[in-house]
């Protein structure tokens, strides 16, 4: 059996229980290279701020240091949270990566903004800062095509063509409908992803709506090998919101061995719900009935897990699935 929609990958740079932020960083370089070589389409990383577990906090730098590293494959965003920076900026930076690695930068946008109060704080944003995306986005993209909406020219930016795409969070569906923009979303929301296609308005970045759908997936020899995988990143989740901290991931037999509350077992088993794991015949039957549901152009994995050989061989079963698309 093979799959019917690309596959891309969104790596966090998660710490490890016993590790530290730089090596998380080296990490994901390195994991970078392996999935270029296993043929995806596209490697994302992420921004996140103030949070222990999570090392990518700066992720047009990181891009750049994995589109050096690596010769083919696409490298973005997932994403950029536009209100926490001035859209001039954000161009910028994209100019840069753009003119260092022609055709092959994607510019991943999301809406959110710092996760607790003190880190909004520092940044110089609250949570009404969200509420301007779809006028940061529009300016943004204005600094490409020029002239810009406030009359500033992006040096570099101005005529490149980088390739956004926008998350799915609060709104953002909305908004990569009415600025006729792909869209990355979880699979588990159908009913957005048809209104994004009844919404969607041509525009000169992407003629016809194009939808990633992001999920987790875990491949092992038998079923059970593919679910524990997965328990160390639902725990961190889990935690995260009871604690209000994303810790480091810790071994899976840790995990299992917490004896958690009501509340945390409520949260990690809904954690563990939304992701597929199992064999490589029964994700691939999952992933096929995934795309039939969404409709989806792309399959973006997103699974991270303490051991980052078991996580790499999880991903070198699944690109075994794969067939060969433009």
């Amino acid at each position: 059996m093979t799959l019917p929609a690309r596959l891309s990958v969104l790596d966090r740079s998660l710490v490890r229980a016993g590790g530290d932020g730089p090596g998380a960083l080296r990490a994901t370089v390195r994991f970078a290279r392996s999935v270029e070589a296993l043929g995806y389409r596209r490697f994302w990383v992420a921004e996140h701020h103030g949070v222990p577990g999570v090392a990518g906090s700066a992720p047009t730098v990181l891009a750049a240091a994995v589109a050096a590293s690596t010769t083919r494959i696409r490298v973005g965003t997932g994403g950029v949270m536009l209100p926490n920076h001035q859209p001039l900026v954000v161009a910028e930076q994209f100019g840069v990566l753009e003119s260092l690695f022609p055709g092959r930068i994607d510019m991943g946008l999301g809406r959110s903004v710092g996760f607790t109060s003190g880190v909004r704080r520092a940044l110089g944003r609250d949570k009404a800062a969200a509420e301007g995306f779809p006028g940061q986005v529009t300016e943004l993209l204005g600094y490409f095509t020029g002239p810009s909406p406030v009359g500033v020219r992006a040096n570099p930016g101005e005529g490149l063509r980088v390739s956004p795409f926008v998350l799915a969070t609060g709104a953002g569906a909305d908004t990569a409908a009415d600025l006729g923009l792909p869209l990355v979303i979880p699979g588990s929301r159908e009913a957005e992803i048809e209104r994004y296609r009844e919404r969607f308005r041509p525009s000169p970045w992407s003629a016809t709506p194009y939808v990633v759908v992001a999920v987790a997936v875990s491949v092992a020899d038998t079923t059970a090998a593919a679910r524990r995988l997965l328990v160390s990143e639902a725990w961190s989740t889990a935690y995260s919101q009871t604690h209000g901290v994303f810790p480091p991931l810790v071994h899976p037999n840790e995990v299992l061995g917490i004896d958690m509350t009501a509340r945390e077992r409520e949260l990690f088993e809904r954690a563990m719900s939304g992701q597929i794991h199992g064999t490589a015949p029964e994700v691939a039957s999952e992933l096929e009935k995934l795309t039939h549901r969404t409709g989806a152009d792309e399959i973006m994995i997103t699974t991270s897990g303490f051991d980052r050989d078991e996580v790499l061989d999880s991903y070198r079963r699944l690109a075994g699935l794969m067939i060969t698309l433009p």
